[in-house]
């Protein structure tokens, strides 16, 4: 038997209830709350770890939790819950701490008449324009819960592939971390025993060992001058990144490595074709589309390139011609486009050009980890092995002294 937590609309009051129930599967416990008169909103299995755990330290809500919050909007609007009461039960619901309060603001603002889309509008670090223009296109075509719905798995797909390219960082950051601490420990602590010892022994010290000591005597004796040092660095990039022309460097610096270029063009045009498929199936124009794709992109260089595509659109040309002049996108993507362009069926052809490179930033994530496993290995097998080897190689020479006896 398996525990899993749900909230649902109880019928009878229009409220929303956690709670959670034992079942053999998802399917019997979904079959269960339904039998018990209630709407389903979600529904998940607990873990070891989530297991009636919730934790939440208020900060800007994630693409998940906005995912989740198009989802149970959209089950209430469906199950015949008023948009006032929706808020109302979805502020009171959400984990998340500034959602929860930007939904409250929200309600008020829809209380004194205004859409959904403009009260939204008003609290752009939590809502996305994607999903400001979403909810208003929604309001326009009178199918508010199918754009919502759009947007949610939106939302999902963005929240999937942004964890598979945290996760092709997070192993090289994470040894670097740790080839850090144990170089530090070794600088700092072993090898100034080592050859203190040695130089007691009078023993011959070796070049490798006395450029480690060195750099070990340089660490101890001005580490704060090098704190420093390294916080100034670490604070100047973190500045110089956000500036224009720290934009264009890094991001040209990100497209002349070739494994992780391959990884930026390939998550790029997913991300261009799914965003662009979702909001032209919702009915917002075009030019509109790229515009706001364009806010979505990382990189500089596809963010100017969906800034020129808005202007020729405007000027008449098709989306296909300016995202060939970019040389940036692979070339299926305009051939796929301009066969949309051609055949009046752009959403088709922008969700299956999505499908097919969200599959490849998979791939390529997989590539690039298998790459880099066996080269962070050396590099740090290489600096660990120095240091050993400066420990080492004054006691060989001993023994190759007293060898020569």
């Amino acid at each position: 038997m398996a525990n899993f937590s749900y909230e649902a609309i109880q019928k009878s009051d229009n409220k929303i209830k956690k709670g959670s129930i034992e079942a053999s599967s998802l399917e019997i416990a979904t079959a269960e709350i339904k039998r018990q008169g209630m709407t389903l909103v979600t529904i998940k299995e607990q873990g070891a770890l989530n297991k009636d755990l919730n934790i939440d330290i208020g900060g800007k809500p994630k693409p998940r939790d906005l995912s989740v919050f198009c989802h149970q909007f959209v089950s209430m609007v469906r199950a015949g819950v008023a948009m006032l009461d929706a808020l109302r039960m979805l502020a009171e619901s959400t984990e998340n701490k500034l959602l929860k309060k930007t939904l409250e603001e929200v309600k008020k603002q829809v209380e004194k008449g205004e859409t959904l889309s403009e009260a939204m509008s008003q609290y752009p670090k939590v809502f996305p324009p994607l999903m400001v223009s979403m909810a208003a296109a929604g309001e326009a075509s009178g199918k508010i819960d199918v754009s919502m719905e759009r947007m949610s798995k939106q939302l999902e797909r963005a929240t999937k592939t942004s964890g598979l390219i945290k996760k092709a960082m997070m192993y090289p950051i994470v040894v670097l971390i740790v080839m850090i601490i144990v170089v530090i420990v070794m600088l700092v602590g072993i090898i100034p025993s080592y050859t203190k010892m040695f130089k007691e022994m009078d023993a011959e010290m070796p070049g490798i060992t006395m450029a480690v000591q060195a750099m070990s005597d340089f660490l101890i004796a001005n580490w704060p001058i090098v704190l420093i040092v390294v916080i100034g660095l670490v604070v100047f990039f973190s500045w110089f990144k956000k500036t224009d022309k720290g934009k264009h460097i890094f991001g040209k610096i990100a497209l002349t490595i070739p494994a992780v270029k391959n990884l930026i063009i390939k998550t790029a045009t997913a991300q261009m074709a799914r965003t662009l498929g979702t909001l032209v199936a919702s009915g917002i124009p075009l030019v509109d589309a790229v515009d706001i794709v364009s806010d979505t992109m990382t990189n500089i260089y596809f963010k100017e390139a969906m800034i020129h595509a808005k202007e020729e659109i405007t000027i008449g040309q098709p989306l296909s011609v300016p995202l060939e002049e970019s040389k940036l996108f692979p070339p299926m993507s305009y051939y796929m486009i301009r066969i949309g362009e051609e055949t009046g069926n752009s959403e088709e052809m922008m969700d299956k050009l999505a499908d097919y490179y969200e599959e490849e930033v998979e791939m390529a994530v997989q590539t690039l980890l298998a790459a880099m496993e066996p080269a962070i290995i050396v590099v740090m097998a290489g600096v660990v092995g120095l240091l050993i080897a400066a420990c080492f190689a004054p006691m060989l020479s001993m023994y190759d002294a007293l060898g020569n006896l």
